[in-house]
């Protein structure tokens, strides 16, 4: 079994730090382009949109030569595709199949955030840490940002990885950021153990509770007033797995440190529950009667119980009354920072609840801004008060839809509060 743990020691012992001064910027490895994608092959169809598939990308066009393929009557399957800065176009595309728009919309965090950040309500002075794989450090999104990077059980040639790029350029991106002026500290870290003999991968969540301890270890060196707020790992776990214990344990020590701990497993962890938005690629995500279901499980909602292949879900999940204490946010259709160049952007059609974390991490940081003392519970609690619930038909049938984040909203309310 072969566990390499990369984790450069801590710096040198220094005087606590004064109001506003931070210690020195700390990056200990600089991972390369993800170079699978680099290595794609071009395409003489475009892959036709299956709603049944289980594959994550159903219509994959990331650093693909598109350009010997007529396309004009691929419409239907184009609104599903994901794209990237490196995908080949031809000159044969619909005419209202507008990629570079699409891309542009998609870098939109919506809900009205961007009107936040023209208020100055940006993140400034908070700290957003995330815990997830490789990440290529330099890309313009979120490299001003970045105060730390670190890895943990990381082979030292690890490239990085879309994951990565993704989740930090949506909590913190300079433009596709939800607190684009927010401190990131970031570990990178795989939550398994690989045998080198059996090429078989072990779960194993010690490794995340090591990250967790050490970013509160990393809190206690910082100014009082560019204190960590947030961790997001885009990542959930079961109470069998290897380290399970090990995580849960750590959340807790992040707790009393007053940090805000988001997972997949917020439930579990801290009662609260959140699903993702989807939109249409050409709808204006600022526009909150435009949002409907996320992709993944928009059949579920419209069935009103999650499918067999989300038999983990509560069987009320999609219950009016339990959609009452959950809150939406958006998922689907967002462009990111890609792992192909420091320049590079993906869009991605569907998203996950990976892509959920990190908006709400990046709106926690905002609500700090605000108010420094705010707590999950008093956030969330706010969050759903303030949310709005719209109406929409479907096949016929009328629709109640919410609660949905309203960040002004949220923010006006911490403020008066």
């Amino acid at each position: 079994m072969l566990i390499l743990w990369i984790a450069a020691c801590a710096p040198p012992a220094a005087s606590a730090p004064t109001p506003s001064v931070l210690p020195e910027v700390r990056i200990v490895r600089h991972p390369g382009p993800d170079p699978w994608l680099a290595g794609r092959s071009e395409l003489t169809s475009i892959p036709k949109f299956d709603p049944n598939s289980t594959d994550y990308i159903k219509v994959d066009l990331r650093s693909r030569d598109l350009t010997k393929i007529h396309m004009t009557t691929s419409l239907p399957d184009l609104m599903y595709a994901t794209f990237d800065s490196k995908t080949k176009w031809p000159d044969s595309v619909p005419v209202d199949f507008d990629w570079k728009r699409i891309m542009e919309i998609g870098k939109d965090p919506g809900l009205g955030i961007r009107a936040l950040h023209a208020q100055g309500i940006n993140g400034k002075g908070i700290g957003i840490a995330i815990i997830d794989q490789p990440l290529l450090v330099d890309h313009q999104e979120y490299k001003g940002r970045l105060r730390l990077y670190e890895e943990i059980n990381v082979l030292p040639d690890n490239p990085a990885t879309m994951h990565g790029a993704a989740v930090a350029s949506i909590a913190a991106g300079k433009t596709v950021g939800v607190a684009p002026e927010a401190d990131l500290y970031y570990i990178g870290a795989w939550t398994g153990d690989w045998d080198m003999q059996t090429h078989e991968l072990t779960t194993n969540f010690e490794y995340y509770a090591q990250a967790v301890h050490r970013i509160l270890e990393i809190n206690e060196g910082l100014p009082e007033d560019r204190k960590i707020h947030v961790i997001t790992m885009q990542v959930g776990w079961v109470s069998d797995w290897k380290g399970a214990n090990e995580i849960t344990a750590a959340i807790e020590e992040a707790k009393a440190a007053g940090i805000f701990v988001i997972s997949s497993n917020l439930h579990p962890t801290y009662g609260l529950y959140f699903q993702g938005l989807g939109r249409d690629p050409l709808a204006d995500p600022n526009q909150f009667g435009l949002y409907r279901p996320g992709l993944w499980w928009e059949k579920d909602f419209f069935a009103g119980q999650p499918s067999e292949q989300h038999a983990g879900l509560p069987p009320d999940f999609y219950s009016r009354e339990s959609l009452k204490n959950m809150l939406l946010v958006p998922m689907d259709s967002r462009t990111t920072a890609s792992p192909t160049g420091n320049e590079d952007y993906v869009f991605y059609r569907e998203g996950g609840w990976s892509w959920s974390i990190p908006y709400l991490g990046g709106m926690y940081a905002l609500a700090a801004q605000v108010r420094p003392e705010i707590t999950p519970e008093e956030f969330w609690e706010t969050a759903l008060q303030t949310g709005r619930t719209i109406q929409f038909q479907h096949d016929g049938k009328d629709y109640e839809f919410g609660v949905i984040l309203d960040p002004g909203a949220l923010i006006e309310a911490l403020k008066n509060k």
